[in-house]
């Protein structure tokens, strides 16, 4: 069994880690941890007498592997330590995500205390990296925003059909991804029957998505990056808007993804047909819903080809393949088992 130990264990990241692994087949949680007195049942009301329980920090034991939900800037300053001692690290924050150090000091407001560390880690999305991650050390999940962008619009990059320089991401996100603090503007009663634009230019998803990008690409890739809450918990939906550089079709581009991701359990391409004389489309699109507690990405696309623009629509769930999920199947790849182990669970619908 992988002996697994989660660090920020209270929040919502930690919760859906703490779920996915109880499930798990060939792991065991070793150990959980939150700085306060308060009961695990106080945060996740879904593990009551499960018998689980927090410790702090300095009381945790040695382990296979750590999933860090930290705050960003904190993991750093562990992983070196952990490393040496012969345990691997999965971080679900962002202490490790980009090549630029110049980037993510600026961005992330701090400097860096394990640059070197930030250098050795792998990029967690399997379905780009599974080679890197095998032998990986140092896991940097993704972002939950950065995941869906880079999964809808890999295989236009990597095959060249579109401008890398004029590409248009709309990001619609459940409150979910903002943690278990209180902020006004995801508070019930201010976010229910609401849509709340925030971090509109330069969020810093958008280095992610243009540093993965670029590496499958072999270019320079520009991403206009805007996000907004929606009144939904868990939940991704990434709009992706770009530019062929000669026409295109929906079944071509159909056939195209198709390939690109076929031996991908988890990516889903919706290849369904327009209803002929429906005056509103919806079936050749995914729903946020159907992917909702799951590590299934679904992908489906349309073309303008009046106007010359493709639109590609990506789903995830954003604390499971846009987080904890996607992180025990890096872990399932580091420790040599089946990717999907523990993972295959659908969508919940109606959710």
């Amino acid at each position: 069994m992988i002996k697994v130990g989660i660090y920020g264990a209270s929040g919502y990241m930690g919760g859906e880690a703490i779920r996915v692994l109880m499930e798990h087949p060939e792991a065991e949680i070793a150990w959980l941890t939150s700085r306060g007195d308060k009961p695990v049942e106080y945060f996740h009301k879904n593990f009551y007498g499960m018998g689980l329980k927090f410790v702090k920090p300095e009381e945790t034991t040695p382990c296979d592997v750590v999933f860090s939900a930290l705050p960003s800037g904190q993991i750093m300053k562990q992983a070196r330590e952990l490393v040496e001692a012969g345990t691997r690290v999965i971080d679900l924050g962002a202490d490790f995500r980009l090549r630029s150090r110049e980037d993510w000091e600026r961005i992330y407001g701090r400097t860096h205390s394990d640059w070197g560390m930030a250098q050795d880690a792998s990029y967690g999305i399997p379905e780009l990296h599974r080679e890197e991650i095998r032998t990986a050390r140092v896991i940097a999940n993704p972002g939950c925003f950065s995941s869906a962008a880079i999964l809808g619009l890999a295989p236009l990059i990597k095959r060249k059909l579109v401008d890398p320089s004029k590409i248009i991401v709309d990001g619609l996100s459940g409150t979910a991804g903002a943690g278990a603090e209180t902020d006004r503007a995801i508070h019930h009663p201010e976010i229910g029957n609401n849509l709340v634009p925030y971090n509109v230019t330069d969020h810093r998803h958008t280095y992610e998505i243009e540093q993965e990008l670029g590496l499958l690409g072999d270019t320079k890739v520009s991403v206009h990056f805007t996000t907004t809450y929606a009144p939904i918990t868990r939940g991704i939906l990434d709009i992706c808007h770009c530019f062929p550089d000669r026409r295109v079709s929906r079944d071509e581009l159909l056939e195209l993804y198709k390939e690109f991701y076929k031996d991908e359990f988890f990516i889903k391409i919706i290849d369904l047909p327009k209803e002929e004389g429906a005056s509103w489309q919806y079936a050749p699109y995914p729903w946020v819903a159907a992917v909702s507690g799951s590590n299934y990405c679904h992908i489906g696309l349309d073309v303008d080809e009046r106007r010359g623009r493709i639109v590609v629509f990506s789903v995830l769930d954003s604390i499971g393949k846009g987080g904890a999920h996607a992180a025990v199947q890096n872990m399932n790849l580091m420790f040599g088992l089946e990717e999907t182990t523990g993972l295959k669970r659908s969508g919940l619908h109606p959710y």
